[in-house]
């Protein structure tokens, strides 16, 4: 059984503040064209999304270095019950099934504040964020994926990164705008599939396999 833990991408969808907004139009059509395509404008950030190295980090890899084996393997699903807007947790605020994280991670860390629900609106903005203690730590654990389910790890139209400093700093990627975690497993096999763009990030396809 598959899961999708990706947005669907739609015309005026949500987007990063000051990313490129999303289009989707008709280009031809049955009627006249014999055929139906879409015009479709948006960023490589737009909607589930993975960032590459080179997204903050001068010099860093891109996406044409990212192989599928990086994005594809078991995941935790870490849960943060009882986040709130705007504020940030750290490591103790995390739970793997209840209890501690523990000392040792898979490559895969998932995190899940229940705000997938949220995109869409306006208090998609307001998200929770994680601590640079707290990346710290899960990246000296074994993380080299971190996968969010808010706009951004780091606090949305703050001044810094240190999120993304720690994780793509170390040549790790991070994937954003998960959704569909609730009920998941603590440990789960999943995949984050991107189109074959070779630049800064891009859309996935992400999947839970159950």
């Amino acid at each position: 059984m598959l899961r999708d833990l990706s947005h669907p991408i739609r015309d005026g969808m949500t987007v990063y503040p000051g990313d490129p907004s999303v289009a989707v139009r008709p280009a031809l059509s049955l009627e006249t064209d014999g055929v139906e395509v879409a015009r479709i404008d948006m960023g490589s950030h737009t909607g589930t999304h993975v960032d590459a190295p080179a997204h903050t980090v001068a010099g860093g890899r891109t996406m044409a270095s990212v192989s599928l084996d990086e994005l594809v393997g078991e995941a935790v699903v870490l849960r943060v019950p009882g986040a709130s807007p705007g504020s940030a947790y750290g490591l103790e605020e995390l739970t793997l099934d209840g209890g501690a994280v523990p000392d040792e991670l898979p490559r895969i860390v998932i995190i899940d504040t229940g705000w997938a629900q949220w995109f869409g609106s306006e208090r998609a903005l307001r998200h929770p964020f994680m601590s640079a203690a707290a990346a710290k730590e899960l990246w000296a654990r074994g993380m080299r994926v971190l996968a969010v389910d808010t706009l951004s790890p780091d606090e949305t139209g703050g001044s810094a990164f240190p999120v993304h400093d720690v994780v793509l700093g170390g040549d790790g990627l991070i994937v954003e705008n998960v959704c569909g975690l609730e009920g998941l497993p603590g440990r789960v096999e999943v995949g984050f599939f991107p189109l074959r763009l070779e630049g800064d990030g891009a859309p996935v396809r992400g999947v839970a396999f159950l």
